[in-house]
């Protein structure tokens, strides 16, 4: 019995909490196109994010994430991850939830931070006091990625494929979405 993927999956959640990751594998899982709107903004600029963020701000970049996501909700229909801040914009949460389905890979600060701690990559962390920052920045975040479609848990102690498993366990509670063929 195989698996049929109806919407696109857009995995929303904070920086660190695996959207990348699990969305390679779930992808490949269910044998559809990984998409990854930092990656297509990247490509579009021809510039990193946190090249973006030095140049242009956060307003400009969010505007463009959302041109972004919309094409790819539009074109294709696969996996989808975020950047952490995509989510936040209620007009983008609007346009997730009638194209496809918000999934909120919800992992605890103390993961978060053991991921995100040693990389550079990360504009939003660049503070005299990283840890802190993350955590203000998870404080104002989890109540609106709450809004997600589905919740699935991302702990310490599970691998990419186990969390991409309980992925594909909430998503089969939506036929509308993933369907058993």
């Amino acid at each position: 019995m195989g698996l049929e993927l109806k919407k696109t999956v857009v995995l929303v959640g904070m920086m660190g909490a695996g959207k990348t990751a699990v969305g390679r594998a779930l992808a490949a899982r269910l044998g559809v196109p990984f998409l990854d709107s930092d990656a297509e903004i990247e490509k579009a600029a021809n510039m990193s994010i946190a090249e973006i963020f030095a140049r242009d701000g956060e307003p400009f970049f969010r505007e463009k994430e959302a041109r972004v996501i919309a094409r790819l909700l539009e074109s294709e229909r696969g996996i989808l991850s975020t950047g952490g801040g995509a989510y936040l914009a209620e007009g983008n949460r609007a346009m997730i939830s009638d194209l496809g389905v918000a999934v909120w890979l919800d992992a605890d600060i103390d993961l978060l931070w053991s991921r995100v701690k040693h990389k550079d990559t990360r504009p939003l962390l660049r503070t005299a006091n990283p840890r802190g920052t993350l955590e203000q920045i998870y404080a104002a975040r989890v109540p609106v990625y709450a809004l997600a479609d589905l919740p699935v848990k991302t702990e310490a102690g599970c691998s990419i494929e186990q969390t991409a498993d309980r992925v594909v366990d909430a998503l089969k509670t939506r036929p509308d979405v993933l369907k058993e063929v």
